[in-house]
């Protein structure tokens, strides 16, 4: 009670002013500060590109948030339980009364918490089927162009080109990219993809194998041959794909997704081409395999022949039969023909033993006969068709005549129905127009009778006269007509020209209100119009 009595006169603090003040005194104190912890509470970034999740060890905890941008930015992304090592600056945020770190940098706390990130991505991977054997394509055996994704100024490439150059020299095509660092990542999936997307017949050719090389170094510095996107690119690559980074005790997540993985670059090469030199001592060897071969063939065939002739009776004992079977026929045959021109000259006699004259005559009045009854069927058929076609005919000329008079007696019947309408409508209508020229005729005489009863010329023939002016205007008051002024005063009869007086007294002006003239006094209470008898529509 002391204190706040002491108090009592001390200025007092906004809420916001508050706040202000402790903001500033966080800022001040810790500008920029290195806090390592376990993230927790981490559900991917936010629908703005934001991440918020907080940092925790044994006994504390603290919220942190990446701004879109500075997410956008980092190499190594933030996931649930993995410890890291943040750099940032101190703040507060006003709406929750809390202090907070605003993360700029994210780095793994050591190793260890590398190597689960890997584990587990590569869990992952392999849970999707990436890394299976099944996916693995076999390497050409000559490739005519090879593709490398490397950086182009390590040791790497020159140790490629140099090996390559040794066994066997191929068309190497670079595709430069950084094999470390942010970016790089990105850069190494893009090669990947564009030598994939290369035309098979463009003017950059397409290469028949890719070897993706970088030299050694630490887990950090591989970390890009660890990431999904380069995992993904090499797994999706339809060119088989060599994986040579690092040294031979270094695995990256490339390795399992490759098709054949190389422990150093200068291996990739290796596998990549053969030796030509022991392609040439291979290929001559194989030569001369070959021709001895050749020759032990010729000579085996040869001593096949050899036994197959003397196993082939001699010529004459085979020719011996069939030339006695031939001697043979040669003696039968005069007889053979003398035996056959016989047989055929007594066929010949017998068959002109049957062509004699009564048998043609008997022949020829079979086939007039025939002929003869098969015209008298043809006409009796013509006949029967004739008329039946006429039968038919006058048929359907009885059917057309009675369904023209039927059809013809059917119009009559609606031209007369049509007649009849027509003499109803119109005497319809001429009763029509007599009913409306009468109401006419009734309502002009009508107004007629209303124009006579309502026109000033009715007053006039009561006695009432109607006074104007010179220019013809009607004289509505007495004040308004000077002395001497010429008149004209209309009867029912006629008109009249007159002057006023020039020595009556003037007369003094009426007091305010409506002023009656003699005129006004004079004018018939109008009549009230009856209404126009309009008469029935119906």
């Amino acid at each position: 009670m002391p204190a706040a009595e002491n108090l009592i006169n001390a200025p007092e603090f906004t809420v916001s002013e508050l706040s202000s003040a402790l903001r500033r005194t966080v800022e001040d104190a810790y500008g920029h500060v290195r806090v390592r912890g376990e993230i927790t509470g981490f559900r991917g970034a936010h629908s703005s590109g934001h991440c918020y999740f907080a940092l925790k060890d044994e006994n504390a905890k603290i919220e942190a948030v990446i701004w879109k941008f500075a997410h956008a930015r980092m190499r190594f992304k933030p996931q649930e339980g993995l410890e890291v090592i943040a750099t940032g600056k101190l703040t507060t945020y006003p709406g929750s009364s809390k202090y907070q770190i605003v993360i700029e940098a994210l780095e793994p706390a050591g190793i260890g918490a590398l190597m689960a990130l890997m584990e587990e991505r590569k869990k992952k991977l392999a849970a999707e089927g990436l890394f299976g054997e099944a996916r693995k394509q076999l390497l050409p055996w000559l490739p005519e162009v090879i593709g490398v994704v490397t950086s182009p100024t390590g040791a790497v490439i020159r140790d490629i080109l140099h090996r390559l150059a040794d066994r066997f020299p191929r068309r190497v095509l670079v595709w430069p990219v950084k094999v470390q660092g942010d970016g790089s990542a990105e850069q190494i999936a893009g090669a990947i993809r564009g030598f994939n997307a290369l035309p098979q017949a463009g003017s950059i050719p397409r290469p028949d194998l890719l070897i993706v090389a970088r030299g050694g170094g630490s887990l950090e510095d591989l970390w890009s041959f660890n990431e999904e996107i380069v995992v993904r690119a090499a797994a999706d690559s339809l060119i088989p794909l060599i994986s040579a980074v690092g040294h031979e005790t270094d695995i990256t997540l490339i390795d399992f997704a490759a098709d054949k993985r190389a422990p150093t670059p200068t291996a990739a090469a290796e596998m990549a081409v053969p030796v030509r030199s022991e392609l040439f001592v291979e290929v001559a060897a194989l030569a001369r395999r070959t021709f001895v071969c050749w020759q032990r063939g010729l000579e085996g065939r040869r001593n096949e022949l050899r036994a197959t002739v003397r196993a082939l009776p001699v010529s004459s004992e085979l020719l011996a039969i069939p030339r006695q079977r031939m001697d043979a026929a040669a003696t039968a045959l005069p007889r053979g023909l003398k035996a056959n021109t016989h047989a055929h000259f007594r066929r010949f006699a017998a068959a002109a033993a049957r062509l004699t004259l009564r048998v043609l005559r008997g022949q020829v009045a079979q086939a007039n006969h025939r002929l003869t009854v098969s015209g008298e069927r043809l006409s009796h058929s013509l006949k029967s068709l004739m008329r039946r076609q006429r039968d038919r005919h006058a048929g359907l000329a009885t059917r057309l005549k009675a369904s023209r008079l039927s059809n013809a007696q059917a119009q009559r019947q609606i031209i007369a129905r049509d007649r009849e309408r027509t003499l109803r409508l119109a005497e319809r209508a001429r009763r029509a127009l007599l009913t409306a020229m009468q109401r006419l005729e009734a309502r002009v005489a009508h107004s007629g009778q209303l124009l006579g009863a309502l026109s000033y010329r009715g007053v006039l023939a009561r006695g009432f006269a109607l006074v104007r002016d010179q220019q013809g205007h009607a004289v509505r008051a007495a004040a308004s007509v000077g002395p001497g002024a010429p008149l004209s005063i209309e009867f029912a009869d006629g008109r009249v020209a007159a002057t006023a007086d020039a020595d009556r007294p003037a007369i003094a002006p009426a007091p305010a209100g409506p002023a009656k003239t003699a005129a006004h006094e004079a004018k018939p209470p109008k009549r009230v119009a009856k209404p126009v008898d309009q008469g029935s529509l119906f």
